[in-house]
């Protein structure tokens, strides 16, 4: 809305602070930032929020829970780290504030250095130009992959591989994907695949880590294995928001190694799917195509005098195609019913066997209750030992064999002669009863 005496544009709170937002957004990219965390809190929805302060100035920061859960690490008051973010402004309270999309401890400097002169050296020698990439073949005859046994990635690699499309073999070149001598090996593997020529495309991947995590990936001698490689290189390494030299190297980077699997493998059920539709719209056509010529032929029908010969020819080759193409059909149920019967074969050898599960439940509960009985009878043989040993142990069994027990006024228990003073009471047990009496000597 707008003043009309004084002819000044008035605008609200709402839409200042949307402009200052644009305008924030506008003018900053994504950029790295140095600081020290203070006032940091993860609320109830896992988004965390602090401040990243320096000796001069502080700046809120939000870091939203799905991006947060990658760390590897906990943020902390008083730790100094560098964060990925974009300054944006929060409209409703009018905040500066940046929003997140990675944290790394400070210090790691001189590594994105490294980074920073390997990257620009091979860039200049055009290693990363777009027209030296290869495409990834659709249809591969076998995929290699470059990685460790144990990773993890190997697994969601191989996962996924098998259920878009199994029948492609899967070479591994194994090689560790971090510690000393991981980039060489890693590099060795590569010229391996290449120089075997056993794949049409190779796949050089691991989960995701810290930078220091991927630096193998980042190493010259890996880039220089990637470029050489006779196939085309996929390179997924780390998650979505990491890059490596091998990244730009490779003819094409995924985000993961789950997406890198993805790209190299065609989609068993989309083929599925193409081909039906291929094979819906061949059927149209034919019908199609049928009937136009049917109806063509009725026409040249029309326009002959003496059609008699011609139209009993047509017929004859009508006839011929139905019978054709009732033959085509009938094969193509044998077919059909033949898989049918090849799957109710499959589906009846691997039905399990009920009455030998239940026979040996049965023998699994006899010999259950067998060492249960077997067991109690041991408990209570050994109930049986103690109750003779705690017999042998009883006070009342001396007693019983003519000795007595001599106590003090007190009730404790005299063993010492010496401790009994003369004219003293004292009191004694029997197996039977007891007695008192007075010390008129001892010795």
């Amino acid at each position: 809305m707008g003043d009309s005496s004084s002819g000044t544009q008035v605008v609200t709170v709402s839409e200042l602070n949307r402009r200052a937002r644009e305008l924030v957004e506008s003018r900053f990219s994504l950029l790295w930032v140095a600081g020290e965390i203070s006032n940091f809190t993860r609320a109830s929805s896992g988004h965390c929020y602090f401040s990243l302060k320096d000796a001069q100035a502080q700046v809120r920061c939000v870091f939203f829970r799905h991006k947060a859960a990658l760390l590897e690490f906990q943020p902390a008051n008083g730790m100094q780290v560098e964060v990925r973010a974009i300054p944006t402004l929060y409209e409703a309270r009018g905040d500066f504030q940046l929003g997140i999309e990675t944290v790394r401890r400070a210090g790691f400097g001189l590594l994105f250095e490294a980074f920073e002169r390997l990257k620009k050296k091979l860039g200049q020698e055009g290693l990363f130009a777009p027209e030296r990439k290869r495409p990834v073949p659709a249809f591969p005859r076998a995929i290699g992959l470059v990685t460790s046994p144990a990773a993890a990635a190997l697994r969601d690699v191989l996962t996924t591989l098998r259920h878009r499309m199994p029948a492609i073999p899967v070479i591994l070149y194994p090689a560790p994907v971090q510690g000393e001598g991981a980039a060489a090996r890693i590099a060795a593997a590569v010229r391996a695949a290449s120089l075997r020529g056993e794949v049409d495309v190779l796949l050089v991947c691991r989960g995701g880590g810290s930078m220091e995590d991927l630096w193998a990936y980042n190493e010259e001698i890996v880039a220089r294995a990637i470029s050489e490689c006779s196939v085309p290189v996929v390179s997924g390494v780390g998650h979505e928001t990491d890059f490596t030299i091998a990244d730009f190297v490779a003819d094409l980077r995924a985000a993961t190694p789950t997406a890198a699997a993805a790209a190299v493998s065609p989609d068993r059920a989309e083929l599925r799917k193409r081909l039906s539709v291929l094979a819906g719209r061949l059927s149209g056509n034919y019908q199609r195509g049928l009937e136009r010529r049917m109806q063509f032929v009725d026409h040249l029908g029309k326009r002959l005098r003496h059609p008699g010969e011609r139209i009993a020819s047509r017929v004859d080759q009508l006839a011929h195609l139905r019978a054709r193409l009732k033959s085509v059909l009938r094969h193509r149920l044998d077919l059909a019913g033949q898989k049918l019967r090849i799957l109710q074969s499959r589906t009846e050898s691997v039905r399990p066997d009920i009455a030998s599960l239940e026979a040996k439940c049965a023998a699994l509960s006899v010999a259950l209750r067998r060492g249960a009985t077997l067991t109690l009878e041991r408990h209570v043989q050994s109930v049986s030992k103690l109750s003779v040993h705690l017999a042998h142990l009883n006070p009342q069994a001396v007693l019983e064999r003519g000795y007595s027990m001599v106590s003090a006024e007190d009730g404790t228990i005299v063993r010492d002669a010496a401790r009994l003073k003369v004219g003293q009471r004292v009191g004694i047990a029997f197996a039977r009863g007891r007695a008192g009496a007075r010390v008129e000597d001892r010795s």
